[in-house]
């Protein structure tokens, strides 16, 4: 047998990852806060952010083509305050505009884990994945990466460590 080539494993943490996410998201169903945003195409840099606690979450974009688009906007806090998810998508699924660029920042805590989708899941439509080369992951942020990023997006997923207090 072959070992699994490297989009594969790719696409394997990518499905890993958005399960967390899932898991987290309905772990701290009573610690979030969903918001609605519209995605504004010009060529204009815009941000949105949302704060829970200690924590925020900050999408800023510039986008171009079509007209305004409805996001949404999720941030949540686990239970026991260790895990901060910040979500940013299109409930329709696929995005008609072309990103020049976008970032997602947290202050509060530090990325574990982020991945970014052209498409997202909706209906029939399955989450694509973008490719590792297009996104670049530091402790605070998500971005494209110049250069590499195809302009499309459709939604962001980050999980990232809050500090710890010890006693």
């Amino acid at each position: 047998m072959a070992a699994p080539s490297r989009s594969s494993a790719w696409r394997l943490w990518a499905t890993l990852v958005a399960a967390a996410l899932l898991f987290l998201a309905a772990r701290a169903a009573e610690e979030s806060s969903t918001a609605e945003f519209d995605v504004r195409p010009g060529g204009e840099v815009h941000s949105f952010s949302r704060s829970l606690g200690d924590y925020t979450c900050t999408f800023t974009y510039s986008a171009q083509g079509g007209t305004n688009e409805q996001w949404q906007m999720n941030i949540g806090v686990s239970e026991d305050n260790l895990l901060f998810s910040c979500s940013v998508w299109r409930p329709q699924g696929k995005s008609y505009l072309f990103f020049t660029q976008f970032k997602a920042e947290v202050k509060g805590a530090k990325i574990e884990h982020a991945m970014a989708y052209s498409q997202a899941a909706v209906g029939a439509q399955k989450d694509i994945p973008l490719k590792e080369e297009e996104l670049e992951i530091t402790e605070t942020t998500v971005s494209h990466r110049e250069g590499k990023f195809r302009f499309e997006l459709s939604k962001l997923l980050l999980v990232a460590r809050t500090p710890r207090d010890e006693l």
